[in-house]
């Protein structure tokens, strides 16, 4: 055989090997691949600033991933972000006053939603409603923090006001 010939073969052998390799980390390091949940039953959130959270963006609780983003939508009336998380129904006892807010994975990662659960004794069932969220953390309003004393984005609670769990 050529050695010629076998040195292309090898090469081009190399560069596919390279490419699915490439298309296998892309896939697992993004939203892209598939969360297989099964059933699942739908919660709503409103957030006055989502950042970069996008369409099938993971929710997790306790850093356990157990459904995701479904829908993001703007609420006319109130000006929020109002987001739709399907859940995975394996995870029916999560309590109905439980926590969302949206996170960062790593220091520039994507976003998702992080869900803390409270103490209620009644759990989210399909069509509940998280009440109490914070917004995602935006840097150039930690940046306006740091150099003003001032700024910031609000957080949305049904508590006294004070705007953390």
């Amino acid at each position: 055989m050529n050695p010629r010939r076998s040195y292309a073969a090898g090469t081009g052998l190399f560069i596919l090997l390279g490419f699915a390799a490439l298309a296998y980390l892309a896939t697992q390091t993004t939203s892209l691949v598939n969360f297989q949940s099964g059933p699942t039953y739908d919660v709503t959130a409103e957030f006055t600033n989502i950042g970069g959270l996008k369409d099938r963006a993971p929710v997790k609780l306790a850093g356990v991933r157990i459904g995701t983003v479904e829908a993001v939508k703007l609420d006319q009336k109130s000006m929020d972000a109002k987001v739709t998380m399907a859940i995975s129904d394996r995870y029916n006892e999560i309590p109905a006053d439980s926590y969302a807010k949206i996170m960062t994975s790593g220091l520039l990662g994507d976003q998702f939603i992080s869900i803390s659960p409270g103490g209620s004794p009644r759990n989210l069932k399909n069509g509940s409603m998280l009440e109490n969220t914070q917004s995602a953390l935006q840097l150039e309003d930690l940046i306006g923090k740091f150099l003003t004393g001032s700024g910031g984005s609000r957080t949305k609670s049904s508590g006294t006001g004070s705007g953390t769990p």
